[in-house]
């Protein structure tokens, strides 16, 4: 008889829905999830959880919960907002062995924060590269295509990670890292200019990196980022085996001339390939959540200071979301135009 993981999936959006679907399909997987939110548990459970995907739709039947169920799991994947992920990690502890192993999906750097909690040796890390989106309460939408990039915390070598690269087997491309750190932290830097200023122009990347002054301006928010890392320490991977934020985003490159229009040139494949791709942070905002920036460009900001390293840019990008969370502002373009004096300054 096949023996079964335990599996625990915590958080029901987009990303966690398409790994729940994923796992939930799986004759090797004993599933479960958990939603704090009642509307979406209440819709899984009376529809099933309906997953778009390449224009197919998918409906998967899922063991979904609003609480933890009973005993311990070998595999939990953190789905949830980033501003809920310490509360995830506390919830889970007492669902853990010394042989369980959590992966962090959430974006930003929160695998520190998870292992404060329950230990490094326990942490994965899971980079998602594909986009998602909710459609409604139990109703997610693949956006994009991608995979998993995987790495241990500790650093270390760790067995779980083959067990876990055959759980994720089909959900994409699954590669690993001996890095994570550097893979985690390139992702940040292309968030903070992706996630950040798709919340403050209110648009999809599409849209967004259209525009000259847009990509500009991310090409700033991830030059603050790369130059952070270097005083940190950080060995930068390259996203996808090819997306080299040390050429892309070099502090030291010029705004103007061949490679700066080369460096335009890749930022416009990026917004077509992911040009259907909304900003998940200004998403959650809408819902009335908290805004997650404190874990994107307020992350920068705060190790750049630090180092005694300005980040003007990402300070003020930081600022200006908040500022749409409190509601003394709404997303809106205008806001890019205005950050671009920036970039005035530099060149």
């Amino acid at each position: 008889m096949e023996q079964k993981h335990r599996v625990l999936v915590v958080g029901c959006g987009g990303i966690g829905g398409i790994f729940a679907s994923h796992l939930g399909g799986r004759s090797d997987v004993d599933l479960s999830v958990v939603s704090r939110n009642p509307s979406i548990v209440d819709a899984v459970r009376r529809d099933g959880l309906q997953l778009l995907e390449n224009g197919q739709k998918k409906v998967c039947t899922i063991d979904i919960h609003t609480s933890i169920p009973g005993g311990a799991f070998d595999f939990i994947f953190l789905a949830t907002q980033p501003p809920q992920v310490e509360d995830a990690a506390r919830d889970i502890l007492p669902h853990l062995t010394s042989e369980s192993r959590v992966v962090v999906l959430q974006n930003g750097l929160c695998e520190a924060r998870v292992a404060e909690h329950i230990g490094s040796n326990r942490v994965l890390g899971g980079i998602v590269t594909f986009g998602a989106s909710t459609d409604g309460p139990g109703q997610v939408r693949r956006t994009s295509k991608g995979g998993v990039v995987i790495g241990a915390y500790s650093g270390h070598s760790d067995s779980a990670m083959d067990r876990l690269q055959q759980l994720l087997d089909g959900i994409g491309v699954i590669t690993t890292t001996q890095n994570l750190k550097g893979a985690r932290y390139s992702k940040l830097a292309l968030n903070c200019a992706v996630s950040g200023l798709g919340t403050l122009a209110g648009v999809r990347l599409g849209t967004l990196l259209n525009s000259p002054k847009a990509r500009n301006l991310a090409l700033a928010v991830m030059r603050e980022a790369v130059e952070v890392s270097k005083a940190e320490g950080i060995e930068l991977e390259p996203i996808g085996g090819t997306f080299d934020l040390n050429w892309l985003a070099n502090p030291q490159a010029s705004w103007s001339g061949p490679a700066h229009w080369q460096r335009h040139a890749m930022l416009m494949v990026v917004g077509f390939k992911y040009r259907k791709l909304r900003s998940s942070m200004l998403s959650a905002i809408e819902r009335g959540r908290p805004a997650a920036v404190d874990f994107l460009n307020g992350e920068v900001v705060n190790m750049g200071s630090i180092h005694g390293i300005p980040t003007p840019i990402n300070r003020d990008v930081a600022q200006l979301i908040h500022d749409i969370a409190e509601g003394k502002t709404h997303s809106d373009p205008a806001h890019l135009h205005r950050l671009c004096v920036h970039i005035d300054k530099i060149e």
